[in-house]
């Protein structure tokens, strides 16, 4: 019972940190989003989709997707958010990374992570994407695990904000915002909800 109560508050957490960031995006002027499916971005598509001010497509293959948001980017002049799962899916993000510093376009990566304790423990998903895109991104930031502080959920929302603008001034480029997500990944569930 201990561990369910623990759950349960836990994603209460994670869910509420992800529509935050999410809702930040928004604040910050971002209107378009492309998400490729995966579990560990749950919380994070599950925000995405309950924001109305953003627009976001399903895109399967993430190097479609953010090479799309590069599209959105170029036709607006303001960033669109790739948003991916873990590990190899980060990787295929590279070549629009490349381009839209090349290019000066707008983009923003915004890529779920595993805990510190979680990372290069044996499996494909979960390799270290600290910085992983070099100096092809104009800047890394890596915001953590969902805290649920006030100084700290101020901290994201500083975090994200910056990383909108760095996006796009002086030199436009793409960002990687990267989040570390626990599971249990699903928001939490009500008794009598249906």
């Amino acid at each position: 019972m201990t561990a369910l109560l623990h759950d349960a508050r836990a994603a209460a957490l994670q869910t509420a940190w992800a529509r935050l960031a999410i809702g930040t995006l928004a604040d910050a002027g971002i209107t378009h989003a492309v998400a490729s499916p995966g579990s560990r971005s749950t919380p994070l598509r599950l925000a995405l989709r309950d924001e109305p001010r953003i627009a976001t497509i399903d895109l399967i293959d993430e190097r479609d997707a953010a090479y799309f948001a590069l599209g959105v980017g170029r036709a607006t002049g303001r960033p669109a958010v790739v948003l991916s799962t873990s590990g190899t899916a980060v990787a295929n993000h590279l070549p629009a990374v490349v381009e839209a510093g090349a290019a000066r376009v707008p983009l923003l990566l915004l890529t779920a992570d595993r805990p510190p304790g979680l990372v290069e423990s044996g499996a494909n998903q979960t390799i270290d994407q600290l910085k992983l895109f070099g100096d092809h991104a104009r800047a890394f930031v890596d915001l953590g695990v969902p805290d649920a502080r006030p100084d700290a959920l101020r901290g994201l929302r500083r975090a994200i904000a910056r990383a909108v603008f760095t996006a796009r001034d002086p030199a436009p480029g793409a960002v990687h915002l990267n989040a570390r997500l626990w599971k249990p990944l699903e928001p939490p569930v009500v008794d009598g909800a249906g």
